[in-house]
Parts: structure tokens; C-alpha cells; sequence
């Protein structure tokens, strides 16, 4: 009985207590290092901050970017190829500017329209730079149905000392009617004789060195007037080009196996009298019946390759609508991205079909052409 009095009492003394005010509890994650605690809304202020930081970061990045990229574009207009470094660039005309591309899509994401706008400028002007090689594209001339061709096998097989197998196997696969090295050494000439591989070739003209200067120039058909044409280097003299006249159908066909020194800091300077003095061969013998083939180490972004189109020739490989088919390096390690070695003809030539193969032992890829003579 008193339990229940007892229990009667309390109750109704807890009844008369105020109820306790609510309490919010607020987590903290504490400081292993000072016990400080820290609010969980701050990591969202804090995110917040990295992500200005990083957007400020790569728009300072497109911008350094696009400022670089407009000066390579201006200089080729008023300074074309007159230092290495811009021959260099020029010479990468259709890769060198991609990276405004990547600046245009990224600032749109980020709604960044004045830089947009600039690195669309840049944009432009690589397009102004490079249509009117993609656009060279043309019909093969009606006139090929009906003319005799000849095929052509271009290679510069890099200062080798043995002429590779598959060099040889690939000249015997393909039966061309002229075969061009650069870069021909005196034991790669050993080398192809021991092979057999130019008994299908009587008429030549080598001039085989140890180094990058080396030509040769072999033909089923009949050759004469073979010259070695060189340039001041070193106190030396370097060839960059040979020359002969083939006969072929009754005409004769003037032909020039070119191969400019690489234009590094070295060199560069020969490589740009050596693509001068290319030049001015084509102006003095004009190029009506002209078969030009070689490294030039140079494309259509530097100012003496573009001469040379200036002067009548035509490049085979944009005629028929490759001007992507890249040439060097040969691919074993990076995929090829510069157009170095080319095929051209005058007036009266017309390549008709023209395609590139690895290269053995060499850092080029090489040519094979078939070029049609205008009856």
C-alpha cells in the first residue's frame, strides 16, 4: 500500500517539472592534432574554393595558350620561316595549333566567351593556314586514261649500312621503273648489289657518302646527264640533290631527287639555301616534264616548299586527295604526323595513284607512285 502512495507522489511531482527545452546537436569532427572541432558546412565552402581555383588555374592556362599560339600565327605572316624555331613550327602547321581547339571546347563548357572568341581567331587562322592543302584534292586529268606511266619507289633509308630485306622485297613486289633513296650509304650500295635487286635497274646515278647526303637514283630506263648539286656546310659542301634526265616513251623527263638537311639549329640555314637553290633549278629549266621525288624535309606550311608549288609543280599525294598520308617518323614508336616526303610533277605529269609504306631501318616511311606522261 505505501509502494502505491509512494508511486502516486512521484508521478505527480514529475508532472509538475517544466519539460526540458529541446537540444540540437551539432556533430564535430575533431582535430586529431588540436581537439579544435570543425563544422561539417565548412567542406562545402571549401570545395567551393578549389573549384574557383582550378577554373581560374585553366582559364590562365587557355589564355598563355591561345597568346602563344596567336604570336606563331602572326610571325607566319610577317616573319615566315625566318627563324629555326618558326621553321620548325610552320613545318607542324597542321598539329601545332590543335591545342586552341581543346581551348575553344573547354571555354565554352565553362562559358568563358572572350577567350572563346580568341582562341576561335587562332582557330581560323589555322584553317587560312592549311585549306589550301586539304583542298588541293582534284580528279585524276582525263588525259591518264590513255598515257603511258610510269611507277616510282621513294625512300629515305637513314644513313643504313645494310639495304634492308624488306626494302629489297618490297622493290621486287611492286617492279617500279625508277627507285630513289636518300640517305644512301657506300655499304648500302654494296649491300643492294649483293642482293640482286638492281640487275632489274642498268641506268644509274649514285653518289652514296656516309652521312644524311647520300643519293641514289637507279632506272630500267635509259638515264643521262646525272649531277650531284650541293651547298656550302661546314666548310664543306653537302649535296641535297641529284639530277637526270630520263627517258621514258620517247620524252624526256626531268628528274630531281631532292633531300634537305633537317632544318635544326645546326643546319637549318642550309636546309633553306638548299630548298632556294631547289627553286631556282625548277625557274631555269621550267617544269613542264618534271618528276621531283624526296625528303624535303619540309610540307606546305614553310614558305620554300610552298615556292616550289608556286612554280607549277604539283604535289601527288594532295592531288589525289592525301594530304594526311604522313610520312614521318615511320611509326614503331609514335604514330607519324608530318608530311616530309613528297612526289611531284609539272604540267605534263600527273601522279595517278600514290601511297606510303613502312619504312625498314628507317625513321621515314616510303613512297610508291604511279605517275601518268602526257603523250
Amino acid at each position: 500500500m505505501m509502494s502505491s502512495v509512494n508511486d502516486i507522489v512521484a508521478e505527480r511531482d514529475r508532472a509538475r517539472l517544466p519539460h526540458a527545452p529541446t537540444r540540437t546537436v551539432r556533430w564535430a569532427i575533431m582535430s586529431p592534432v588540436d581537439g579544435v572541432g570543425v563544422d561539417r558546412d565548412r567542406p562545402k565552402g571549401h570545395r567551393h574554393r578549389v573549384g574557383t581555383a582550378i577554373r581560374v588555374t585553366l582559364v590562365v592556362i587557355g589564355w598563355l595558350v591561345v597568346a602563344v599560339l596567336a604570336l606563331v600565327a602572326l610571325l607566319r605572316w610577317v616573319a615566315w620561316d625566318s627563324l629555326q624555331p618558326l621553321v620548325v613550327l610552320d613545318d607542324l602547321t597542321l598539329i601545332v595549333y590543335l591545342p586552341a581547339w581543346l581551348v575553344v571546347v573547354g571555354a565554352s563548357i565553362g562559358r568563358c566567351w572572350w577567350l572563346v572568341s580568341a582562341a576561335a581567331l587562332v582557330v581560323v587562322a589555322q584553317l587560312v593556314f592549311v585549306a589550301p592543302e586539304l583542298l588541293a584534292a582534284a580528279p585524276v586529268p582525263a588525259w591518264t586514261r590513255h598515257a603511258p606511266t610510269l611507277t616510282v619507289f621513294d625512300a629515305n633509308i637513314d644513313k643504313s649500312v645494310h639495304f634492308e630485306v624488306g626494302y629489297q622485297d618490297a622493290i621486287r613486289r611492286s617492279r617500279p621503273d625508277v627507285v630513289a633513296m636518300e640517305e644512301f650509304t657506300p655499304p648500302a650500295l654494296q649491300s643492294m648489289i649483293a642482293s640482286g635487286v638492281l640487275r632489274a635497274f642498268p641506268y644509274r646515278c649514285a653518289a652514296p657518302t656516309y652521312g644524311a647526303t647520300g643519293f641514289l637514283l637507279a632506272s630500267r630506263e635509259r638515264l643521262t646527264g646525272c649531277q650531284v648539286h650541293t651547298v656550302p656546310w661546314n666548310d664543306e659542301q653537302a649535296a641535297y640533290m641529284v639530277q637526270a634526265t630520263l627517258w621514258f616513251a620517247g620524252r624526256p623527263i626531268a628528274v630531281r631527287v631532292v633531300h634537305t638537311l633537317a632544318p635544326f639549329p645546326a643546319y637549318w640555314r642550309e636546309w633553306k639555301a638548299a630548298l632556294a637553290a631547289v627553286n631556282r633549278s625548277v625557274r631555269a629549266s621550267g617544269t613542264g616534264h618534271m618528276l621531283m621525288v624526296g625528303d624535303f624535309n619540309a610540307t606546305w606550311g614553310n614558305g620554300g616548299f610552298v615556292a616550289l608549288l608556286h612554280d607549277g609543280l604539283t604535289d601527288g599525294a594532295a592531288a589525289r586527295g592525301h594530304a594526311l598520308q604522313m610520312t614521318w617518323p615511320n611509326g614503331a614508336v609514335v604514330p607519324p604526323f608530318v608530311r616530309i616526303d613528297h612526289v611531284m610533277t609539272g604540267a605534263h605529269l600527273a601522279v595517278t595513284s600514290i601511297a606510303a609504306g613502312p619504312g625498314f631501318g628507317s625513321d621515314h616511311r616510303y613512297l610508291f607512285a604511279a605517275v601518268a606522261v602526257q603523250p
